[in-house]
């Protein structure tokens, strides 16, 4: 037994291991060669977060999706490096709007080179990706587009909020699903697609990628509260000081709301009060670290690692849904 890609994922057999170690190897070749440019410092901010590292997750998808094909088709190692591309772009702009000083273990862009770079290098990104999606036909291009208009659709509906009446954690869910499911479950559609796999395996890799990608976000919620920043790569409490409403933040207001503890609204108070001091951020996380709030937001991760892993029932039998199905584990594993 040996371990690729992100959290140590198992791969029982020496072929399936040997298909995605290359893959992935390609992948990161990709990426380099995608960022370099003319201009050398456009080339250093670009690649400041490939170089820094990171799980490869959705490239780690898009290879064992491509099993139930054939692994080696020309669009599938491109298609790879097109979401990865895609998702970096994303944390440029993300740490800009969070105003996060840490990406990776690293200096995020915005801290090392200012607002407006980092914006401009994520906007590079994103137009690299797009060059090498032309190539990948006018199918690729529209799954891309549907995709990045979810993902920025589940962003700014973050940003705004529920509507009056409705549940915040049935909104949030639905923006986690455009935000990190959309992207994820276009990694599961392009490598089954771009593998020639029947249109059946397809659609059920990409209802695997929602789930799992919901289901993985969802543990980056609990990290942000639960980790140090060792574990996650960058500064635990980062959305708990920026305000932005996690699940588990959610499920404690949910529970202040309907019964009214004096410790619940008291902690409440504390999370809407100003977080930009040291002591109170740090009061705020060690109080949410013990409260029930963050077992429930680890329950919802379960709940839908297990909805991933239920969508792969109808695929055949065989190492590389195995992996698949490890993935859905690894997760829960990550969210302790």
């Amino acid at each position: 037994m040996t371990v690729v890609g992100p959290f140590g994922l198992s791969v029982r057999d020496q072929a399936l291991e040997a298909d995605v170690q290359t893959g992935l190897a390609a992948v990161e070749a990709g990426l380099l060669d995608a960022t370099k440019s003319e201009v050398p410092f456009i080339t250093e901010a670009a690649q400041h977060l490939i170089r820094a590292g990171g799980k490869r997750f959705r490239p780690l998808i898009v290879m064992l999706a491509a099993q139930f094909g054939d692994p080696y088709a020309p669009g599938v190692v491109p298609s790879a490096v097109v979401v990865e591309l895609t998702h970096l772009a994303t944390l440029y702009h993300d740490d800009v709007m969070d105003e996060a000083d840490v990406r990776r273990g690293v200096d995020s862009a915005n801290t090392r080179w200012g607002n407006s770079v980092a914006v401009l290098t994520g906007d590079f990104l994103f137009a690299r990706a797009s060059h090498i999606l032309a190539d990948l036909g006018p199918e690729a291009v529209r799954i891309q587009a549907e995709a990045f208009e979810r993902l920025v659709t589940g962003q700014i509906l973050e940003t705004a909020g529920p509507r009056d009446g409705r549940d915040p954690v049935d909104h949030y869910l639905d923006v986690l699903s455009g935000k990190t499911g959309s992207l994820v479950a276009v990694s599961g559609r392009f490598g089954a697609m771009m593998s020639g796999a029947d249109e059946t395996v397809v659609d059920i890799l990409t209802q695997y990628g929602e789930r799992l990608g919901t289901a993985f976000q969802l543990a980056d919620d609990v990290l942000d509260i639960a980790s140090d920043s060792h574990e996650s790569g960058k500064t635990p409490g980062t959305d708990l000081r920026e305000g932005i409403p996690t699940l588990p933040v959610l499920h404690l207001r949910a529970q202040a709301a309907q019964y009214g503890r004096p410790d619940d609204l008291e902690l409440v108070a504390l999370l809407d009060g100003d977080l930009s001091d040291d002591a109170r951020h740090a009061e705020a996380l060690r109080r949410l670290r013990v409260h029930p709030a963050l077992e429930q937001a680890r329950r919802d991760t379960v709940r839908y690692a297990e909805e991933a892993r239920a969508t792969l029932a109808p695929l055949p039998s065989g190492y590389a849904k195995s992996a698949l199905e490890e993935l859905c584990d690894a997760v829960v594993h990550r969210a302790g």
